[in-house]
């Protein structure tokens, strides 16, 4: 099966490197990282921007959107005592409240709050990394975290796999 070779392989991808960078390759570092690289590319050509006014609304409520997501899993998370870090196995497979929308309501957070900053900067040339940041933390991160609740909970990982998308 295609799906299970892909999140055998994200699993024996561990890290990206030893000692502290192991400690750093965590979401919120590579969000920090594609952030950067949004401002920095508005910084060097602001003159790419939307010049709308509704961006900075826009961009202000993908960014609360992004952080409401992340806050109801990592309730959901602690109500089921469950770990919510990378790559530790989990005790329980959560898929009440906002995971009965998404299977990663933390990593969708995070790409929202992405595209809201980039919205709030202005910054047209940035656009292009949200989705790319999407990839990279499938790949990086959620196809090892499936391997690891497929192993874990079987028959009702899958059904809950069926029944509720990976993003939306």
């Amino acid at each position: 099966m295609c799906l299970l070779s892909e999140v055998e392989n994200a699993r024996k991808h561990v890290g990206i490197g030893g000692g502290m960078l192991r400690g750093l390759d965590i979401p919120p570092s590579w969000l920090a990282v594609a952030a950067g690289l949004a401002w920095g590319l508005n910084w060097l050509v602001p003159e790419l921007g939307f010049g709308w006014a509704w961006s900075q609304v826009v961009g202000t409520g993908l960014v609360a959107l992004g952080l409401g997501a992340m806050g109801l899993a990592l309730w959901e998370m602690l109500r089921a005592r469950t770990t919510f870090i990378p790559r530790q196995k989990p005790t329980a497979l959560v898929n009440s409240g906002i995971f009965r929308l998404s299977r990663n309501p933390i990593y969708l957070g995070d790409t929202l709050v992405l595209a809201g900053l980039i919205l709030r900067w202005d910054a047209l040339v940035a656009l292009p990394i949200v989705p790319l940041f999407g990839a990279w933390i499938t790949r990086r991160f959620i196809l090892g975290e499936e391997a690891g609740l497929l192993s874990a909970f079987g028959g009702d990982f899958e059904e809950w796999r069926s029944q509720v998308r990976r993003w939306i």
